[in-house]
């Protein structure tokens, strides 16, 4: 009986032993806690940052009826933007917005509303205009086809397809000419199989390069977008909120 009455006050003197060795004392002070729950919750809000808003047509035209200080910023090409917009909206085309970021911070005044074809390039600009700072942009969900589908006032010019259909056209067609001249020739497949790897790329990025390659073409640029003028009014939208 005192054998084992040793042997039970031994293993607990060990387990006594080796909880007290594993449960180290921290010596992370207050203020290291503090600063460590700040970079936490700041790595938070950064990632937050990142995030677009979109509305509908209808609440767009709400807060364009009810706001002066609201401006549509058109990201199309300026074919597109010629072929059909929103009265009193700019053109500020994609490809413009990177080389022309710090003027569009220090110009923009009031909320900016995005506008493209379908919604897919002006959250791609929204994302860029947000991380710059620009918290109060948002984007119009649906983009030109939501807004004429929703009876939205527009001005019409010379008519041109859009930078979306003509993607299509160009892909369905490489596609096509390869899975017919596999027939006589078997690796023009494989061109097939790489316009479709680039789709997926396209989707999973929500980006499209050969929707940018051919926003360079000569019928999608149209009237020249002159951008410093585009910057102007939004300076005058500024002044008048």
């Amino acid at each position: 009986m005192e054998e084992g009455l040793t042997r039970g006050l031994t293993g607990a003197g060990v387990a006594d032993v080796v909880t007290a060795r594993t449960a180290r004392p921290s010596f992370c002070s207050p203020g290291d806690r503090n600063r460590s729950a700040a970079g936490r919750t700041l790595k938070r809000s950064s990632a937050m940052s990142t995030n677009t808003t979109s509305i509908d047509v209808p609440t767009a035209r709400a807060i364009l009826a009810n706001n002066r200080d609201t401006l549509i910023v058109d990201v199309r090409t300026p074919g597109e933007f010629e072929t059909a917009h929103v009265p009193g909206s700019i053109n500020l085309p994609l490809d413009q917005v990177d080389s022309n970021l710090d003027r569009i911070i220090q110009d923009a005044g009031g909320r900016i509303l995005l506008m493209c074809q379908s919604g897919n390039r002006a959250t791609q600009a929204c994302t860029k205009l947000v991380k710059a700072g620009l918290s109060s942009t948002t984007v119009i969900s649906g983009g030109m086809n939501a807004w004429i589908t929703a009876g939205g006032p527009v001005e019409r010019g010379r008519d041109r397809w859009s930078l979306e259909r003509q993607v299509r056209l160009v892909a369905g067609s490489v596609v096509l000419i390869s899975v017919v001249a596999s027939i006589w020739w078997a690796p023009a497949r494989f061109v097939a199989g790489f316009i479709g790897a680039g789709l997926v790329f396209a989707a999973l990025t929500n980006t499209c390069g050969m929707g940018m390659m051919l926003s360079k073409l000569p019928y999608n640029r149209g009237a020249a977008c002159d951008v410093s003028a585009s910057l102007a009014l939004m300076r005058r939208v500024q002044s008048r909120g």
